[in-house]
């Protein structure tokens, strides 16, 4: 790694540290306890695990260049300059070991938000060469091809035509003027293609237009999870382009939590500008039209199950009550887990963490906390509503020999559909 790198690093630190990250180093009382609410501290308890101490080399960079006490110690060699072998060193911590979760932040008693301090993080691990390889991947496929997982518009369009043929139901692509333009991500394409159909059926039956994009169908943005503003810019504007090319009302994020944060939240930011349309949740959006009396269901789900609250939807999203009030339509005997809702535990895997294969053993570790959950509930049946954390939830399931199915929330509500006599279904 050439001093050059290193440098650049340095200096992307520096041009992160804002007045919110001044103010959360300045205010930390050293408590612990983010350690207690990180399932990677958690279930390996090392000192070295706690959130805060995954920010040390930022923080150092911060006191040395913009505090008084900061200087002095340098000045008297107290205070050793960040090396490269530190953010080499820093590289398993702040990516396999940090999910983006957001649950530290919670529950911080002086409010310092350290899922946004590590998101600033990487974006200096980025520009010093520390990020991992697998994001490293992920993002140039994304950048390139249009998809992190490498799937390309011909793979979408073979399996639109299959759902077409086999349901009978119209998939547009392009339509402009439509009320929804329908996001994907690569997980839903290559393992859940049944998303797809069961949107396609919601929609047709309420009978709303909307429409895939031919330029634009991948929604997961990996510059969030590397941390490139650069990467994340560049991937929501595509989707923006799009949107407002066709000019829709709104965009569907799909079942993915990065996707959603990047779309909902940091997208505007991104671009520098106020969207021309309304960004939405697919869960959002099918509770309103429950809301509407668009989307009514029969039957129920016999199984007693629980629901896994995505950290990117539901904490740092908001999106709390939406899924229960799908859920109750369709469930009998839905239970919730002991800490839900906001305060849920993180599957293991967001955040990159799924990307990284050198962080297969670290995320198997962190679902132990999910699994004492489970146990305690002994539900039948576990439903979420994002494909990251299912992909991560069924591999743990496997893995700890848990024989407790995993289903997508979109999903289950189209098995259950009424057919509606004024809509176009």
């Amino acid at each position: 790694m050439s001093t050059l790198t290193l440098e650049r690093g340095i200096n992307a630190f520096k041009a992160q540290i804002d007045a919110p990250m001044a103010s959360f180093f300045s205010s930390c009382v050293s408590c612990g306890m983010c350690a207690e609410a990180c399932l990677f501290y958690t279930e390996n308890p090392e000192p070295r695990f706690t959130p805060i101490y995954k920010l040390e080399p930022l923080r150092r960079v911060w006191e040395q260049e913009y505090t008084l006490i900061g200087k002095l110690k340098a000045k008297l060699g107290l205070s050793k300059p960040v090396t490269d072998a530190e953010l080499a060193e820093w590289q398993e911590l702040v990516y396999n070991n940090c999910s983006l979760c957001g649950r530290c932040t919670l529950i911080c008693p002086v409010g310092n938000d350290i899922t946004y301090m590590i998101r600033k993080m990487r974006e200096g691990m980025v520009a010093s060469g520390h990020a991992p390889e697998g994001l490293i991947g992920a993002s140039t496929r994304a950048v390139q091809i249009g998809s992190p997982m490498g799937v390309k518009l011909p793979a979408l369009q073979a399996q639109v035509r299959h759902l077409e043929k086999s349901s009978g139901l119209e998939v547009p692509f392009d339509k402009e003027g439509a009320e929804y333009l329908l996001m994907l991500s690569s997980m839903e394409i290559m393992n859940y293609p049944e998303y797809l159909g069961a949107v396609a059926k919601i929609l047709t039956n309420a009978g709303k237009t909307w429409t895939l994009s031919s330029e634009c169908f991948e929604a997961t943005n990996s510059g969030i999870q590397i941390g490139s503003s650069d990467i994340a810019r560049e991937l929501v504007s595509r989707v923006v382009a799009a949107a407002e090319k066709l000019k829709v009302k709104t965009v569907i994020s799909p079942e993915c939590g990065h996707a959603y944060t990047a779309l909902r939240w940091d997208g505007p930011n991104l671009i520098g500008r106020p969207y021309t349309f309304a960004a939405k949740h697919i869960v959002e959006v099918l509770d309103e039209l429950r809301a509407e009396g668009l989307l009514q269901t029969e039957g129920f789900e016999e199984s007693k199950l629980t629901f896994h609250d995505p950290c990117q939807l539901v904490r740092r999203g908001g999106v709390v009550e939406q899924p229960r009030n799908l859920l109750n339509m369709v469930a009998k005997n839905f239970v919730e887990m002991a800490d839900h809702g906001t305060l849920n535990w993180c599957c293991g895997a967001g955040g990159g963490v799924s990307a990284n294969e050198d962080a297969e053993e670290v995320k198997m570790k962190a679902f132990q906390r999910k699994k004492k959950q489970l146990d305690e509930l002994h539900v039948d049946t576990l439903v979420t509503a994002c494909a990251n954390c299912r992909i991560q939830l069924e591999e743990g399931m496997e893995v700890n020999q848990m024989d407790i199915p995993v289903l997508g929330l979109t999903e289950m509500i189209a098995e259950h559909l009424v057919e509606r006599k004024g809509g176009a279904a």
